[in-house]
């Protein structure tokens, strides 16, 4: 009987990971906001994280739990999940983006109306100094963080706020993260 419970727990395990992700209110994620601007007729918005480890691991994910529900004409609430801090072995700089799922298919696509803002999202292991990122290409390219010091966890680097004294700030959730075109 010992050596059935240990296969046993595994498979309960593996049965609540299974499990559909129940659909929270936009307020009760780590990272909310609102979207706004012209998105067409019936848009089919989604969420994706998008970014880089440093060095250069691209990450374009719309996979995470999120949930974006209409609010107004040309208006939306948004709540996503953001990975655990402890998922990531290296620091990493990254953007929640909204996007027109044109085809459906549930992942960001070069070519899909998007939006992004000027805020971003900096994870790291440690308590660090990152040196300076440039994006990925589907993202620009050209755009470069400057090196900063930050917390270990999620940070938010304001890019319209001078660089130091609460910026980066660290946070474990956080509203106001807003998205418009």
């Amino acid at each position: 009987m010992r050596s059935v419970l240990p296969a046993l727990l595994l498979l309960s395990a593996a049965l609540v990971a299974c499990r559909p992700q129940e659909v929270r209110p936009p307020d009760a994620y780590p990272l909310g906001g609102t979207v706004s601007g012209t998105w067409g007729d019936s848009p089919r918005l989604r969420l994706a994280l998008v970014g880089t480890g440093i060095p250069g691991a691209l990450t374009n994910n719309s996979a995470v739990p999120q949930n974006v529900v209409a609010s107004a004409p040309n208006s939306w609430q948004f709540g996503f999940d953001l990975p655990a801090p402890g998922l990531f072995n290296v620091a990493g700089v990254y953007q929640v983006v909204v996007f027109n799922d044109a085809n459906n298919d549930a992942r960001y696509n070069v070519g899909e109306t998007v939006a992004r803002n000027r805020l971003w999202l900096v994870v790291s292991p440690a308590d660090a100094t990152i040196p300076a990122v440039t994006l990925p290409d589907f993202l620009g390219g050209a755009e470069a963080l400057p090196a900063m010091t930050v917390r270990r966890g999620w940070n938010l680097y304001d890019q319209s706020r001078p660089l130091g004294s609460g910026n980066p700030s660290a946070f474990t959730t956080l509203s106001g993260y807003d998205l418009s075109r």
